[in-house]
C-alpha cells in the first residue's frame, strides 16, 4: 500500500497539491491538516474584495467538507500541530500522536509586523493573509456607519493593493512607508512616481518617506504618531510589511532552515527523509519565490515526485502583475542588483530594464499602457530556476 501522504496546510500550496497528487493516484491515504477554517479559496481575491463589495462567504469555492469529499480526503480544520518527530514518523497535535507516512510542509508565510500589536488595539489594527483575516477585517469596516479611514502601514505589492481595492471600495486610505515611491522592490523610482500620481489622483493620502513612531487611541480613532512628530488620525490600521516563512515547526524539527525558508532541492525535498516543503514556506535550491505560478509549478513537479516519478522543479521568467487598476504595474524583479535601468517613457506610460554590466537584460518593470510588452520581455528574460 502506498504511504500516506500528510499536508500541512490548506492554502494553494496544500490544496494544489492534493489535487495533483489525487489526480495521479486515486487511492492514496491523503490528509490535509490546517489551523484554519480549511474553506477553498482564491487567495489573490483577498485583495479585490472590497472594491466588488465581496462578502467572507463569496470568496469560498468550497467549504472544508466538501473539499474532503472532492479529494477523497480527510481534511481536519482548526487542528495545530505542535511537533514534527522525523525519526518517529509521527506528529503532535496537543496530547494526540498521529503517524505520517511522507509529511509536506505546505504551512505559507505569515505578515512579518515591525512593531508588537497593543492588545488594546488588537480589534482595530489587522494583517490580512488568509480567508480568516479577510473575515475579521471585513467585519470591522462593516461596523461603520460610514466609509472607514483605513491606514496602510508598507508600500510593498501587499500594501498597494488592499491601498487600491480600500479606495475603490469607498474608503479613506493614507499608506505610510519609509520608501520614497510605491513598490520600492520591484519599480524603480521613476515608475514608482507614476504610480504614487495614480494614487494621490484617486484620494490615496500618501506618506511616503515615513515611518510609524508610536500607535494609541486617541478616542473614537486611532492615533498615528509619525517619524517626523506628526500625529494622523484613522479608524482601523492594516499592516502590510511583508511576509515571513513559518519555519519554527521545521526549525524545531531539525530540518535546515534559515530567513528565507525551509531549505529545500529541486525536488522539494527536505534535508529530513520523507519530508517536503511547498509554496511560501519553501527555498528551492536557494530561491523563495511568494507568487502564483512558482507554487503550481511547485505542486505539479512534486505530485509527480510523490507518486513515483521524482521531477525537479523550474521556474520560468514569470512577471508579476499587480493588481493596481489605477495604474497597471507588471514587474519581473531581477535577482541581483542591476548594474543600470534603462528607462523610457512619458505620464504613466514607462518601460524599465534592468541590465548587468554586459548589457543583458535580467529583468524589467511596466507600467500603464507598457504592460501589454510583458510577453515579449518575458520571452527573452532569464528564467528564475532553470
Amino acid at each position: 500500500m502506498t504511504a500516506p501522504l500528510t499536508i500541512l496546510g490548506t492554502g494553494m500550496a496544500g490544496i494544489q497539491l492534493a489535487r495533483q497528487v489525487r489526480a495521479r493516484d486515486a487511492a492514496r491515504p491523503i490528509t490535509l491538516i490546517t489551523a484554519d477554517s480549511g474553506d477553498d479559496y482564491s487567495k489573490p481575491m483577498l485583495s479585490t474584495g472590497f472594491a466588488k463589495g465581496l462578502p467572507p462567504a463569496r470568496l469560498v469555492s468550497r467549504d472544508a467538507l466538501s473539499l474532503a469529499e472532492g479529494l477523497d480526503a480527510v481534511v481536519r480544520t482548526h487542528t495545530r500541530v505542535t511537533a514534527i518527530d522525523p525519526l518517529t514518523k509521527c506528529l503532535d497535535i496537543g496530547t494526540e500522536t498521529l503517524p505520517y507516512g511522507e509529511l509536506v510542509l505546505a504551512t505559507g508565510a505569515a505578515p512579518a509586523a515591525p512593531f508588537a500589536i497593543p492588545p488594546a488595539l488588537a480589534e482595530r489594527v489587522f494583517t490580512i493573509n488568509d480567508l480568516d483575516d479577510y473575515r475579521a477585517f471585513h467585519a470591522a469596516l462593516e461596523a461603520f456607519e460610514r466609509p472607514a479611514r483605513v491606514a496602510i502601514i508598507g508600500s510593498g505589492l501587499v500594501g498597494c493593493e488592499y491601498a487600491n481595492d480600500l479606495v475603490a471600495g469607498g474608503h479613506g486610505v493614507t499608506l505610510i512607508a519609509p520608501e520614497p515611491t510605491p513598490l520600492a522592490r520591484l519599480l524603480p523610482e521613476t515608475l514608482g512616481a507614476a504610480l504614487q500620481d495614480a494614487f494621490r489622483e484617486a484620494g490615496i493620502a500618501l506618506e511616503t518617506g515615513r515611518t510609524l513612531a508610536a500607535l494609541d487611541e486617541g478616542g473614537e480613532q486611532l492615533a498615528l504618531t509619525l517619524d517626523d512628530g506628526r500625529t494622523l488620525e484613522a479608524d482601523l490600521v492594516l499592516v502590510a510589511t511583508g511576509l515571513s516563512p513559518r519555519t519554527a515547526l521545521a526549525e524545531a524539527a531539525g530540518l535546515a532552515v534559515g530567513p528565507e525558508g525551509v531549505h529545500t532541492d529541486r525536488y522539494l525535498a527536505t534535508s529530513q527523509p520523507g519530508i517536503y516543503a511547498l509554496g511560501d514556506v519553501a527555498c528551492v535550491d536557494g530561491i523563495n519565490a511568494m507568487y502564483v505560478q512558482p507554487l503550481q509549478a511547485g505542486a505539479k513537479a512534486l505530485a509527480a515526485t510523490l507518486t513515483g516519478t521524482p521531477t525537479p522543479v523550474s521556474y520560468g521568467p514569470w512577471p508579476i502583475l499587480v493588481k493596481t487598476p489605477l495604474l497597471p504595474v507588471v514587474a519581473l524583479p531581477p535577482r541581483q542588483v542591476p548594474a543600470h535601468w534603462r528607462i523610457e517613457g512619458e505620464g504613466r506610460d514607462w518601460s524599465a530594464l534592468a541590465e548587468d554590466e554586459n548589457g543583458r537584460m535580467i529583468g524589467f518593470a511596466l507600467t500603464g499602457a507598457c504592460v501589454r510588452r510583458k510577453v515579449e520581455l518575458a520571452r527573452v528574460a532569464p528564467a528564475l530556476l532553470i
